[in-house]
């Protein structure tokens, strides 16, 4: 079994929450949208980090994060990326690849929306955490752990930080 801690659209903010909440964490998710390098280095700090790069992410960020990564954890086939819509409404060319690639879980972020959805048609999971940085139209920030375990991820937690616009989300 593995726990799992998602993040996204963090847009160079860090918050000392982060590391709270993802202590136990065996690896934490990075969706895009990272800003400073810094913040995915001390998110890597407190556990393996996978990460891809979003529409804000130049420079270091961009240099070291794919636009996708596909892998697999505990038996699950996993597909993170920025962009890439969610059941129904598919960025294009995303569900051929999702079909194609046998993928149970696809992760993304960009849309600043919480939204955790099951497509029957695909047979799998959707997770976007919504955005835990304070650039953005969000209400609330918010983050994501699971556990996976034998290719079934399960115990899904919401985990909210607050408004965007709170001083101590610097």
């Amino acid at each position: 079994m593995k726990k799992i801690g998602i993040i996204s659209d963090t847009h160079s903010c860090w918050d000392d929450r982060f590391a709270y909440y993802f202590r136990d964490c065996d690896e934490i998710w990075h969706a895009g949208d990272i800003g400073d390098i810094t913040v995915a280095e001390r998110l890597a700090s407190i556990a393996p980090l996978r990460a891809v790069r979003g529409n804000i992410d130049h420079g270091p960020v961009a240099r070291k994060y794919p636009e996708l990564d596909i892998f697999t954890v505990e038996g699950l086939r996993i597909l993170l990326t920025h962009i890439g819509g969610y059941p129904g409404r598919w960025s294009r060319g995303m569900k051929k690849l999702l079909s194609d690639e046998h993928i149970g879980l696809m992760v993304d972020g960009h849309s600043h929306i919480l939204r955790i959805m099951f497509d029957k048609e695909l047979g799998l999971l959707h997770i976007n955490p919504g955005a835990a940085g304070t650039q953005g139209w969000q209400k609330v920030r918010t983050l994501v752990s699971f556990e996976i375990d034998n290719a079934i991820p399960s115990n899904c937690r919401i985990i909210e930080l607050g408004v965007p616009s709170s001083p101590t989300d610097k």
